[in-house]
């Protein structure tokens, strides 16, 4: 059984230019998930990145990443995630059995995150796997100038709350198939919870970086595979 990571790192980033090789610590971005990918290889047989952009080619090589280049067509602003991983695939085209996906904005993992994730995924004998975390927030919405609460009522312990859950992209697993089908998570994908400060980090702006930053500094000890 063959299983391959996918980190896609395009070179477009409007809110952060060259948003995947700002340093995290002492790494760029990218790095830490390759790095995390490398470490794993009793699962992940082979890491791919896939760019549209020299420089970030480059570090991927450095850092042990094989990398296929990403066409201008598939490279555009809301050109979906499934479309680089598919390209790979059908670049590679090789037998594949499983797909991680690894994006390089959500850096840091906790401890032993893809082999509890991975041991999940086959035991439930999944098609995809794709990590979440439970919500501790009160939502609601403002129509008209008044305010409607959606997930509580007023006066509500956020503790007493349902439970509600968000996907929180530390990673995915999906068989090769799938993503030949241009699917990620299918309709009975495994939700795997993850209850981590970690699972907060999705690097989109300046002030997501910071805060990944000072919890790197913070976790550096404790941030192995």
């Amino acid at each position: 059984m063959k299983t391959i990571a996918i980190i896609p790192a395009r070179g477009g980033s409007k809110r952060i230019p060259e948003k995947n090789i700002q340093l995290l610590g002492e790494l760029p971005l990218l790095a830490h998930s390759i790095k995390f990918a490398k470490e794993n290889s009793e699962i992940i047989d082979e890491v791919y990145v896939s760019t549209d952009n020299l420089e970030i080619k480059n570090i991927a090589l450095q850092f042990g990443a094989k990398v296929i280049d990403r066409p201008i067509s598939i490279s555009g602003d809301f050109e979906p995630t499934v479309s680089a991983l598919k390209h790979i695939l059908v670049t590679l085209n090789q037998k594949i059995d499983n797909v991680v996906l690894l994006q390089a904005t959500n850096p840091l993992r906790p401890v032993g995150l893809l082999k509890e994730a991975f041991g999940k995924f086959k035991k439930e004998n999944s098609d995809s796997l794709f990590t979440i975390s439970r919500n501790y927030q009160k939502f609601g919405k403002i129509t008209n100038n008044k305010f409607f609460p959606f997930n509580y009522t007023i006066g509500q312990r956020s503790q007493d709350l349902e439970p509600l859950y968000f996907e929180n992209g530390l990673l995915y697993i999906t068989k090769a198939s799938l993503i030949l089908k241009d699917i990620i998570i299918s309709e009975n994908a495994f939700p795997f919870e993850v209850n981590h400060i970690f699972a907060h980090v999705d690097i989109d702006s300046q002030e997501d970086l910071e805060y990944a930053r000072y919890l790197y500094q913070k976790n550096k000890s404790k941030i192995k595979t």
